[in-house]
């Protein structure tokens, strides 16, 4: 099995934010995107950064969020076959068999439809995710399995590349991992998925994580990294930005 640090030889050149959907959180209510990512490095390595809703929900979402317990947190709004990961791949111009590089920043159903994509990869994933006897889909109902893949499990944070260090932020979920790249132009990106998915979500005190306190902890410590660092902050679901995010076929560089 290969080691998480030097996984990779090239250096952050591209950030494509992939659009996996709309989705409607009851509380607020706000309407959030389903976001991944996909990141190219200067050897030509691609790394795919989740995989939004599985495809049963561009299908049926009512009835898949019933069976997913989902219902009682939000409704999906869109979840088209153009918001699969195989779509928004070739919206950036590419395909999954060309990914080097699965990461797998948490296994909520949102984040984890397709873990068996680009099988050819290892997925990069928390050991405490990886543990569960199944991904978590959503509380009450986990319908996924562990796909037979290469797995790359790390504890703490780890600079997998050049300019490419992914960083562990336990609270959301047991094994939440947030990103931080190096980009030519655009400088320092903290990518943070749902380890603070909104800025709101600091003041509220991060209500409703697995383990409030990790949430705040982690959630104190992105932010202080981001000013240290002068970087650009991508948060996992912020219906303010979500709009004026760049989105394949455009890219951060």
């Amino acid at each position: 099995m290969p080691t998480a640090e030097g996984l990779l030889t090239g250096r952050p050149v591209a950030l494509h934010i992939l659009d996996y959907g709309y989705f409607r959180v009851h509380a607020g209510p706000r309407v959030v995107g389903i976001m991944g990512a996909l990141i190219t490095t200067d050897a030509g390595e691609l790394v795919l950064v989740d995989t939004g809703f599985p495809r049963r929900y561009t299908e049926a979402p009512t009835e898949s969020e019933l069976a997913d317990r989902l219902d009682s947190f939000g409704n999906v709004l869109e979840c088209s076959p153009r918001n699969l990961p195989e779509a928004q791949l070739v919206l950036a111009g590419t395909s999954p068999e060309r990914i080097a590089l699965l990461i797998q920043t948490h296994t909520h159903i949102d984040h984890a439809g397709h873990l068996d994509i680009a099988p050819q990869a290892p997925m990069l994933i928390a050991s405490a995710e990886r543990a569960l006897p199944r991904p978590l889909g959503w509380p009450g109902a986990q319908p996924m399995d562990w796909p037979e893949r290469d797995y790359v499990e790390i504890g703490e944070d780890v600079q997998i590349g050049p300019g490419f260090t992914v960083l562990f932020c336990p609270g959301h979920a047991p094994g939440q991992l947030s990103l931080l790249i190096e980009l030519p132009e655009t400088g320092p990106v903290l990518y943070t998925s749902d380890a603070i998915s909104r800025p709101a979500e600091i003041g509220e005190g991060f209500a409703g994580s697995w383990d409030v306190p990790l949430a705040c902890h982690h959630g104190e410590r992105l932010t202080r990294l981001a000013s240290e660092r002068g970087a650009t902050i991508i948060w996992g679901h912020c219906p303010d930005q979500w709009h004026g995010l760049r989105k394949a076929p455009d890219a951060y560089r």
